[in-house]
């Protein structure tokens, strides 16, 4: 394996390190992402001062307009979220922003049995509880039943969604559409969660009443929104929306607010994942302690006790964080039992496994971790991937996640015939299929991937486990120091379009390695002939061979550590493979 660098401008690489005084690699990590002189400055200090107004945000000043009237008459409001991180931080967010306005609010949250989405039955459910307006978040957009029921019994919606608009002639059935994919939204970023774009309008509404004189006629404190920021950044991180622009910066603010632990199910949560109160946390925090506990119960069924957390106070937090700590201990034994099953089949050839997107099928899967096998396998294979477990009543529920840019929304808008239902959009998406319709449905992504392949860049690059990305930069063993590791690290948060910096070190020597853990990760020292030496990690790296004296290349990214008081460098390894000749 050959490790190779990514292309960049290395004239405007040069004049980001003299600008900005850092090493040529770090300069060299931010062209890469496209940063120039001129925006460097908002990127590594992202501050809320750098928020954009939601002018343009189609649908955005009626959802707010028709929020103060439920509030100021004192109506009843229901919120609704879909099952997943990005919509139960969403439900949380406005719940609390409206309680704390004195609004009457119900709040549910979508039973994975019920499918994804604003389903008719909590339409009616919301409208039995005498609401006289629900607002969806991170759905609404495409359940169009389920709007035509509100209607029905007098019920107005407000939608806040990021997924796709799918194509339709007249106007959209709710009474306001918050979606910057809407086809008329001129709000220059268009990838916001839907958790962001639940604290624009929670922030919005906190300024409007605060117009009205709301709060000192009614007595009550003002709300903060700044103090949601920690429910923000949860749902940003977890639902893989790219972390720049405004997800940058309420990402940034966000995980310093998680880090106070001021919310008491959170911190109860961060204690039962043992998370340490003087461990920094970050992105990585949010991506392998909180949203997978956070997503445990509805991936197993039903997603309320996830909410029911985020809104506990501290009497209740511990108990609550517990119910979702026994909850990610069966998901996961879940999850394990349908990448082996769904492993195996593709390693023995079975049908799915095409040139271009990976397909796997199959009865008794749970239907709430197959989104996290089709990642895992994108991760293995680099191509498109879908996921469906087959229910007893002949009705198979699937997810899928992109690779090489293919839109996994337009590719299942050409099959739609095929499907019962889907939603989503480019990146990440959701299906009903009956079983009877499986290799049609085949067929037809097959198909509609390999056509968009054509269109564009052609077929996905086949790859298997390991195999990485080029490198941002190269640098010598000796330029790995602490200071180094610190400006690299300002480029932090780290996630979707912001991935941890990855430095290319050649010829390194293998001077110790070992597993660790459960037997899955690499701890290695790794010298350069020159007197330098730099302990590092592989997560994942576990199965790779190595034996003293190896000459190796590595990607790693090098990180700054705290261990009885002393701060010292590691490589944190991508990949490593025998050194180029």
């Amino acid at each position: 394996m050959t490790f190779t660098l990514a292309p960049v401008d290395d004239a405007q690489a040069r004049r980001l390190a003299d600008r900005l005084g850092v090493h040529p690699a770090a300069a060299r990590c931010l062209a890469v992402r496209g940063i120039d002189v001129d925006g460097a400055a908002g990127f590594l200090a992202p501050t809320l001062a750098g928020l954009r107004r939601p002018d343009g945000l189609a649908g955005f000043d009626v959802a707010v307009g028709r929020l103060v009237r439920a509030v100021v008459r004192g109506e009843r409001i229901g919120v609704f979220g879909d099952y997943d991180v990005d919509g139960v931080t969403s439900a949380a967010v406005l719940t609390s922003m409206l309680r704390a306005c004195g609004a009457a609010t119900e709040v549910a949250v979508a039973e994975r049995d019920a499918g994804y989405g604003f389903s008719p039955a909590a339409a009616a459910a919301f409208a039995d509880q005498g609401c006289a307006l629900i607002v969806t978040c991170d759905c609404g957009t495409s359940d169009l039943e389920a709007l035509a029921v509100a209607a029905g019994r007098g019920v107005e919606v407000i939608v806040i969604d990021h997924h796709t608009v799918p194509a339709a002639g007249g106007r959209h059935p709710s009474v306001a559409l918050v979606n910057p994919l809407r086809a008329d939204s001129t709000f220059p970023f268009r990838g916001m969660a839907s958790v962001g774009l639940a604290f624009y309008v929670a922030t919005a509404l906190r300024t409007a009443l605060r117009g009205e004189a709301w709060f000192a006629r009614s007595g009550r404190p003002e709300p903060d929104p700044r103090d949601l920021l920690d429910l923000v950044a949860l749902g940003t991180v977890a639902d893989l929306v790219p972390l720049r622009a405004e997800n940058r910066i309420l990402t940034s603010a966000g995980l310093a607010r998680l880090a106070t632990r001021t919310r008491p199910g959170l911190a109860a949560l961060l204690d039962a994942a043992a998370v340490d109160r003087d461990r920094p946390i970050d992105t990585r925090t949010i991506s392998w302690k909180l949203a997978p506990r956070l997503n445990a119960p509805g991936r197993l069924g039903a997603s309320l006790p996830a909410l029911e957390l985020l809104l506990a106070d501290a009497a209740q937090a511990p108990a609550r964080a517990a119910v979702l700590e026994d909850a990610n201990a069966r998901r996961r034994l879940a999850q394990d039992h349908v990448w082996a099953e769904a492993s195996a089949a593709l390693a023995a050839g079975a049908p799915g496994d095409t040139d271009d997107l990976v397909f796997a099928a199959g009865r008794g899967w749970a239907p709430g971790v197959v989104g996290v096998v089709a990642s895992r396998l994108v991760e293995q294979y680099g191509r498109p991937a879908f996921v469906i477990a087959l229910g007893d009543d002949g009705v198979g529920r699937g997810s899928a996640r992109t690779a090489a840019g293919v839109d996994l929304y337009a590719a299942m808008a050409t099959a739609a015939p095929l499907l019962e239902r889907f939603g989503g959009h480019a990146a990440a998406a959701g299906l009903t299929v009956r079983a009877d319709q499986l290799d049609a449905l085949r067929a037809a992504l097959g198909a509609a991937v390999a056509g968009q392949l054509a269109a564009g860049s052609g077929p996905v690059a086949q790859r298997g486990p390991g195999q990485a990305a080029p490198a941002d930069a190269e640098v010598h063993l000796g330029d790995v120091d602490e200071r180094l590791a610190a400006e690299l690290g300002r480029l932090a948060p780290f996630g979707q379009d912001n991935p941890a910096p990855r430095l290319l070190l050649r010829g390194l020597t293998v001077r110790a390695a070992r597993k660790v853990g459960d037997g899955s990760h690499l701890k290695v020292d790794l010298g350069d002939g020159r007197g330098n030496q730099r302990g590092g990690i592989g997560f994942g790296l576990g199965a790779r061979d190595l034996k003293l004296g190896d000459l190796v290349d590595v990607i790693a990214t090098p990180t700054i550590s705290t261990w009885q008081g002393q701060r010292r460098v590691e490589l944190e390894l991508a990949d490593l493979a025998p050194a180029a000749p």
